[in-house]
């Protein structure tokens, strides 16, 4: 059982606007927006150079035909002042609030204004119409009002703002509104930090939430596959900069979940800002630290754990904290969120003591904001972290002795600066630097021993990493044009090196029989000292462009040049919607875009891992024949099939193309209906295979960029909202992928395989062709809220294996049973009657994980040789806990 404490804090959004994404609402509205002022800094000296171009072509277009508008370019003025409306006492004044204007016209985007130090805000030069002037900021109850502006007409208004009370809405959302620009599609899941606490998740972290959006799976190893592909092909940002493992691509850097505001998640992402990906996108913005002070401490009671009906001892402890508010009152805001963890989870099938994994670690995260004008913002962000697993790939068929320890720490450092122009033009810029130092090793040196039932003896690899990330990038977006239509243009650079060394070190391993005897030996040739290092520069432009009221496209490209990967290449994207008619409950999207991904900095060194020595035996122990040594080399694949070495030379990078076609349609006022198709291909991914020569001939475990993937998804989705603060999401995917098994992640990453088979083109881990999936927030009688995530999909695939490893009948040809699982958490608020919590309340409940107890095996013995042959391991039981969180 469970115990957790939380504590919601309201922070003042400064100079950011909180959108609600709700059920999407069909509504051809695709107006460009100013983008948040949230996001970049410093600048290089390429940066400032091609800022210099930019804005010396620039100028000439400011001063171009003006905008449509300008017709009615008369004196109508709106402005007006943005207070906090205290319980008791005046009103205060709001600065860095973000205020939107928003024309009633098929041709006119929202305009922007910040409040400065006195609260105050201005729009001037508007064209008669009807107008809805807009505040959404994070900790405040929405303001939204409508106005009608006549010629020559000067309005004041006053807009109050109140804290938000209402804490037991949970936005859930599986939806961004329909009036989003087309980049975005196919449209990106987005969710909040309140769903990653509300929702009956195992832990209370973000990557925790991703397997909630369609097509997004978690397999058996734990790794996370967007439309097929692994999170290390994907790309994570946080506040735009790239938060991964410099090394793997893996999502290995933590965030402390209450500085989480917004995570987005894209499967084929059309902007041509983003790229260094062939998967998902997957992108986290910040919390800006609040204008006044905010303190929380939360889940500081630990979690108990229950057997046979009695507490046996402690689960987890997981303690958070955050403080933040003003150092210089509406100049500089200061935050800090710190996460400890303490984790025990169990794993069915291991003899019990010794069935745990073992977490223990932190991440911090403090972050300045400094107002420098109402038009200028700097951010930054410091983020330090360490994290130790114990046992970390224990399972029913590994035991401790086993498995292999993961350790990562670093830290990362960031600077965004942004700057919005008079005429509306925005500069932003950011530099980051990642330091991330990760170990793994066994827990002995005895040799590793592979059997038909399992593993047993040490791991046998053990490797020490240190690597180093830098990014800097540059955007400009031109003031919103009118030719021929509404256009946002913006173009940038970006830049990025990664570099890492390295020791690798390797113990033999033996493959037993069924009766024990040695059926063959691998040995290692002494240790590796690895290191690489890969520089990267892309420019890119992008222009939103809305034709009329019914129809708007995106068009971009993205020019890159990588060190080890390719000289030249170019990435062209396009997407459209359309909505037919004049009522707007039709929208169709599409998009196709090409996405180039980094050479991986284990594929440029390759050629310094150990080489394996394989001696096989027979049933009597005596060798058969003599050993063969595969020596590892980059090798390229000859027009005739030949093999031949490739040296260290440049490296073609992975290649994606996507592309996707959207309905949504409006059923009702309160029902969605979505449905959309997606194809995916990749090519160039690294393969990591044996080639045997002929006898006297020398053999290879070779990498060739020869590996591919496919991935077909088809999708439903039907979102309900009966109530404000109700909603419920129902997705039906059915989908394939298939793919090279051998790619070099999957062999890899995080540790390597003890036996590497022929690469074979197969159904991939993630491959599950029927998926239902329905989660949401629903309120009852007796101010009962239940949140429920009911998830039922095919089996994985799984290989079965001969006593040698090898591969017996088709690959990933088996499937486990069908997964069903329903997870619940039920709960009700109430009032403290302490006169030291007066303002907070006491949320009091219940949760289940895997409610129906449906016995969902994560393993299978897959040895022919076995005695189990064909049983399934690995049960996954029901998981009872209560919850008690103290809110605002």
């Amino acid at each position: 059982m469970k115990k957790s404490t939380h504590s919601k804090k309201l922070a003042t959004n400064l100079l950011s606007e909180k959108r609600t994404f709700d059920c999407p609402r069909p509504t051809l509205t695709e107006k460009p927006s100013v983008p948040r002022i949230l996001v970049r800094a410093w600048a290089s000296p390429i940066q400032v150079l091609l800022l210099s171009i930019v804005i010396g072509f620039a100028n000439p277009l400011f001063a171009q035909s003006k905008s449509s508008l300008s017709s009615y370019k008369e004196k109508s003025t709106i402005e007006g002042v943005v207070e906090l409306t205290e319980p008791q006492g005046k009103p205060v004044a709001l600065q860095g609030i973000l205020v939107k204007l928003t024309l009633e016209s098929p041709v006119s985007g929202p305009l922007t204004a910040l409040t400065d130090s006195v609260g105050h805000f201005k729009f001037e030069h508007l064209p008669v119409g009807r107008y809805h002037l807009e505040v959404h900021s994070e900790g405040f109850i929405p303001f939204d009002r409508e106005l009608v502006v006549g010629r020559d007409e000067m309005r004041v208004e006053e807009i109050r703002l109140q804290i938000e009370k209402v804490v037991q809405k949970v936005e859930v959302r599986d939806r961004a509104d329909l009036t989003q620009m087309v980049g975005n599609a196919p449209r990106s899941t987005t969710f909040d930090s309140r769903q990653i606490l509300r929702l009956p998740l195992a832990q209370e972290k973000f990557k925790e939430a991703l397997p909630l959006v369609p097509g997004v799976v978690r397999t058996h190893d734990g790794k996370l596959h967007f439309k097929g592909e692994s999170e290390n092909q994907g790309m994570l940002l946080v506040n735009s900069a790239e938060t991964v493992d410099p090394v793997t691509g893996n999502f290995s850097i933590p965030v402390p979940v209450d500085d989480v505001q917004e995570v987005k998640v894209s499967k084929g992402p059309y902007d041509a800002q983003y790229g260094d990906f062939t998967g998902g996108l997957t992108t986290v913005s910040l919390k800006p630290p609040p204008g006044q002070w905010k303190y929380g401490v939360m889940d500081f009671l630990p979690g108990l754990r229950g057997k046979s009906g009695h507490l046996v001892g402690i689960s987890d402890e997981t303690p958070r904290m955050f403080l933040g508010g003003p150092i210089l009152k509406n100049r500089i805001n200061f935050s800090e969120a710190l996460t400890y963890e303490v984790r025990k989870t169990t794993v069915r099938g291991l003899p019990w003591p010794k069935d745990e994994t073992k977490t223990q670690g932190f991440s911090s995260l403090t972050s300045f904001q400094v107002i420098l004008s109402p038009r200028h913002l700097l951010s930054l962000h410091f983020n330090g972290f360490s994290q130790r697993n114990q046992f970390d790939d224990i399972n029913s068929l590994v035991s401790q002795a086993a498995s292999s320890d993961l350790g990562d720490r670093g830290f990362s450092v960031g600077a965004n600066d942004a700057y919005q122009f008079n005429s509306g033009a925005l500069l932003t810029t950011i530099f980051h630097f990642t330091r991330f130092d990760s170990n793994a090793h066994g827990q002995g040196p005895e040799d590793m021993l592979v059997t038909p039932n399992g593993w047993g003896g040490n791991f046998f690899n053990t490797w020490d990493r240190s690597a180093n990330e830098y990014e800097g990038l540059s955007i400009f977006q031109f003031p919103r044009k009118e030719w021929d239509g509404v256009h946002r243009l913006k173009v940038g650079v970006d830049f990025n090196h990664r570099s890492y060394r390295g020791l690798e070190v390797t113990h033999p391993i033996k493959v037993l029989r069924e009766v024990g005897s040695l059926a063959e030996r691998i040995n290692f040739l002494d240790a590796g000292l690895l290191g690489s290092r890969d520089s990267e520069v892309a420019e890119f432009v992008q222009d939103h462009w809305m034709l009329n009221d019914h129809l708007a496209v995106d068009l971009g490209g993205r020019l890159l040049n990588q060190s080890i990967g390719r000289s030249v290449a170019f990435s062209p994207r396009a997407g459209l919607v359309y909505s037919p008619g004049v009522r707007y409950k039709t929208m169709i999207r599409a998009g196709v875009g090409l996405f180039y991904g980094p050479v991986p900095l284990l594929a440029s060194d390759f050629n310094d891992n150990p080489a394996r020595i394989l001696t096989y035996f027979d049933e009597g122990g005596v060798p058969l024949g003599p050993a063969v040594t595969l020596v590892s080399a980059n090798l390229r694949v000859l027009p005739d099939g030949e093999i031949a070495l490739a040296g260290r030379g440049i490296h073609p990078s992975p290649r994606n193309s996507t592309w996707n076609i959207e309905l949504d349609r409006q059923i009702s006022s309160s029902t969605v209906l979505s449905v959309s198709y997606l194809y995916s291909r990749t090519r160039d991914l690294f393969i990591e295979a044996p080639y045997i020569g002929a006898l006297g001939t020398r053999s290879f475990l070779g990498l060739t960029p020869t590996g591919g993937s496919h991935y077909h998804e088809f999708e439903a989705t039907l979102c309900y909202k009966p109530g404000e603060r109700d909603e419920l999401n129902i997705s039906y995917v059915h989908s394939r992928a298939r793919g090279s098994l051998n790619s070099l992640d999957g062999i890899n990453v995080p540790f390597e395989q003890p036996v590497i088979r022929p690469n074979v083109t197969s159904e991939l881990p993630s491959d599950i062709p029927n998926r239902l999936l329905t989660w949401g927030v629903l309120h009852f009688p007796w101010k009962l809220t239940a949140s429920p995530v009911f998830d039922v999909h095919t089996g994985f695939p799984y290989s079965n294996f001969d006593v040698l490893q090898q591969y017996v009948g088709e690959p990933n040809g088996a499937r486990f049973p069908t997964f069903l699982s329903l997870d619940l958490k039920v709960y009700r608020t109430f009032k403290l009657p302490l006169p030291f919590l007066r303002n907070r309340k006491i949320r009091l409940g219940l949760y289940s994980l895997n409610l129906t107890n449906h016995s969902n095996p994560y393993d299978v013995y897959s040895d022919i040789a076995s005695q189990h042959f064909g049983d399934f391991a690995g049960f996954r039981h029901r998981v009872n806990g209560f919850v008690i969180d103290v809110v605002e």
